[in-house]
């Protein structure tokens, strides 16, 4: 390279000596700017290469990843003026004059110089030698050897830069955000992922939006897609299981007691209320008694009479009426013997009510009232029997009335007979007389 280098020095002497003898200065001129320039070329061959930043008059070619030159005669219009021509040359350009003769040495030897010729000047290139093809360069062996003119780059594989004379990989992610949610580095290169409900776009670094309801179809019942996700839903009735995907049965009938108003019968999305017997279902919830003596559902003979209640129906004899009592009108008996009848009741009536399970106490529940009203009389009235238990109380509201109260919750099914007596005190004729009211209370099985 020093021996080239004298070589192009030795050149530019001669004829700079030769341009002194002839006394003319406009080329003594012009060859010192050549020689000047030759000498700037040759430098930079023990420049160290650049690989990314390049000196002026040269570009960096990325995909050759090398410093390229830039043709200024073909990109500025009118780069030279005055007639001149304009030559192109390492790192810059020249204007000379249309009549120039150009020489090109090849591989620095010696181009013979002409004798003078009136109107010419003559210029004297250098022809690049290709280290890279003559072996001439320090690459090392991971590197690729690219010949530039004048010079050579080392370079690395695509996805590797240069670390002294080795060549070591390129963190691409580290460098830039070359992908939308997450790069991950790999040796001499790198690639994109996407978060979960995303997938790669057609470009490799973007992240677009995974529809999972028509991909997968992952909901049991309805699914809605969601940027980056899904939802399910279920039909009404069910409820999304803790995989978020499957809908189970909601169990209505756990939420309360007063779903229905006897018995709740779950099914798959529903349910459904059901009445023990002796009831109906009145609209969705609440059961509403049969009444079966007005239905014809019952079984009482001729001889009886059908009592409805709560929860079903009994059957009374029509004429409830015992020796030595005989029956008067419709469900009152007398007794018309002063021998068989004494201390009896002169007469009793029959009475019947039902009333409903564990019904609210106190309640009244039954009135008794004298049918005659006589004056100068007084009366009282008490419970004769039925009521061992304690269940009932007679409570006086008037002289001729009194009202049966219920004192305990009574559980059922359960008949009651309770026995009301009134007894009338004459107070002109200072004598007194009883009548008898037979109550037969039948409790429901329900509370309803």
């Amino acid at each position: 390279m020093i021996l080239h280098a004298l070589s192009i020095w030795f050149l530019c002497l001669h004829l700079v000596t030769v341009l002194l003898l002839r006394r003319s200065p406009d080329m003594l001129g012009i060859c010192v700017c050549l020689c000047a320039v030759f000498s700037h070329v040759l430098s930079q061959e023990a420049e160290e290469p650049v690989s990314y930043t390049c000196t002026e008059g040269y570009e960096y070619d990325r995909v050759r990843e090398q410093c390229r030159d830039v043709d200024e005669c073909a990109l500025l219009e009118d780069a030279c003026k005055g007639g001149m021509q304009c030559i192109n040359h390492f790192g810059g350009y020249l204007c000379l004059p249309k009549s120039a003769v150009i020489y090109i040495s090849k591989d620095g030897e010696p181009v013979p110089i002409p004798a003078f010729v009136p109107n010419r000047v003559f210029l004297l290139f250098i022809a690049d030698i290709d280290e890279c093809a003559t072996g001439r360069h320090t690459c090392g062996p991971e590197q690729t050897c690219y010949n530039t003119r004048g010079s050579y780059t080392c370079q690395c594989p695509l996805g590797y830069q240069r670390s002294g004379d080795h060549c070591v990989d390129r963190d691409e992610c580290a460098l830039t955000h070359y992908c939308m949610h997450r790069c991950v580095n790999t040796q001499g290169s790198y690639y994109c992922e996407c978060n979960a409900g995303h997938k790669l776009a057609s470009n490799n670094h973007s992240c677009v939006d995974v529809n999972e309801c028509d991909v997968q179809s992952p909901c049991q019942h309805h699914c809605y897609n969601l940027i980056g996700s899904f939802l399910c839903q279920c039909d009404q009735g069910y409820e999304l299981a803790q995989d978020a995907v499957s809908c189970q049965d909601i169990d209505e009938c756990s939420f309360s007691s007063y779903m229905c108003q006897y018995q709740c019968i779950n099914s798959p999305g529903s349910y459904s209320c059901e009445c023990p017997d002796g009831y109906q279902l009145q609209g969705n919830r609440l059961c509403q008694d049969i009444n079966e003596c007005e239905t014809g559902t019952h079984n009482c003979q001729d001889d009886e009479m059908c009592w409805n209640y709560y929860g079903g129906f009994r059957c009374y004899p029509r004429n409830p009426c015992e020796a030595p009592y005989t029956k008067t009108s419709e469900n009152r008996c007398i007794c018309r013997s002063q021998t068989e009848c004494q201390g009896l009741p002169p007469s009793i009536v029959y009475k019947y009510m039902s009333i409903q399970a564990e019904r609210t106490v106190p309640a009244d529940i039954f009135q008794i009232q004298a049918t005659n009203i006589y004056a100068n009389t007084h009366n009282t009235f008490r419970i004769k029997a039925g009521n061992e238990g304690g269940e009932f109380f007679l409570r006086r509201s008037s002289n001729v009335s009194a009202m049966l109260v219920l004192t305990k919750p009574l559980s059922g099914p359960r008949e009651y007979v309770v026995d009301l007596e009134m007894v009338t005190h004459h107070l002109t004729m200072n004598y007194r007389s009883s009548s008898l009211l037979r109550l037969t209370v039948i409790v429901g099985p329900y509370a309803f």
